[in-house]
């Protein structure tokens, strides 16, 4: 089992002048950081590819989604942004050696509302036209795009494993896939073990392995024993990631309804996290 942690528990947006953050991942004992892809255009990835290489640091890439890239969008320009952000992301990943782009692709984080049935369906077909052009581009780069639940505060789309294994499902893609955040699924699912055998080792990409409140894993009242378990039986053998909010942007902690901070510090919640994860997983 491989740990990492994400660019997002100690800066929001990550950009080129964050690249000590990898020095101090790696010198914390991580074998991954997770960089969260906010702007593409303040992130130097051929610096931040070589500085990773000479500290022997793993690189995954996640997303953030914000209104105007949602492929599920009654808005043709948003569904348009939206495709052209995951491409532009799944570039990424290859550039840097990413096995997976992981995130909410779907749909924009924050986006819950009540709407008819039809639109409903109508939104659902754009998203699994687009994730069907999006699965071949992924295989064209060598790129698995991982569809995260989110929970019922953060979208109205796809909430539950059984709702990502329909779309996944349907846009039947090898290089279209899961991700399991543990946070999220703490709200929706009931019984995260049997969600994550549900699933299965072919259809795992990537876990985000946070706490119940998203504070430092081990705090809350998370089953992590259970999750173990269900990780080993259906071997999975990827990463596990913290992904919290120190310094959320404004945007980023109203979309994931951050109002207090999740630990004492950063460094602090990324330490006793990482010891953690080697006590449970290792």
């Amino acid at each position: 089992m491989l740990f990492g942690a994400s660019t997002f528990i100690w800066v929001s947006p990550f950009s080129t002048q964050n690249i000590d953050l990898l020095t101090k991942v790696k010198n914390m004992g991580y074998d991954i950081i997770e960089i969260a892809v906010e702007d593409t255009n303040i992130i130097d990835w051929d610096t931040i590819k070589t500085v990773a290489h000479d500290l022997d640091l793993k690189i995954t890439v996640s997303g953030a989604f914000g209104p105007e890239r949602d492929i599920s969008s009654t808005e043709p320009l948003h569904r348009e942004l939206g495709k052209q952000y995951i491409i532009d992301c799944i570039k990424i990943a290859q550039n840097v050696g990413s096995p997976i782009f992981g995130g909410p692709v779907y749909s924009a984080v924050g986006k819950t509302r009540i709407v008819s049935d039809e639109q409903k369906k109508q939104e659902r077909a754009w998203c699994i036209e687009t994730l069907v052009e999006i699965g071949k581009i992924a295989a064209d780069h060598g790129v698995v795009v991982g569809l995260e639940p989110l929970n019922r505060f953060e979208t109205d789309m796809v909430n539950t494993v059984d709702q990502a294994l329909s779309i996944v499902q349907e846009v039947s893609s090898p290089n279209l896939k899961i991700v399991l955040d543990t946070f999220h699924s703490n709200i929706e699912e009931k019984d995260i073990p049997a969600s994550v055998r549900k699933i299965g080792k072919d259809l795992l990409c990537h876990v985000q392995g946070n706490e119940s409140d998203r504070g430092t894993p081990g705090t809350g009242h998370l089953e992590w024993e259970g999750i173990r378990d269900a990780l080993v039986e259906i071997g999975y053998d990827g990463a596990v990631v913290i992904e919290t909010f120190g310094q959320p942007s404004k945007e980023l902690a109203r979309a994931a309804c951050i109002w207090r901070p999740l630990a004492n510090s950063a460094d602090e919640l990324a330490e006793e996290g990482l010891a953690f994860y080697k006590k449970m997983f290792s």
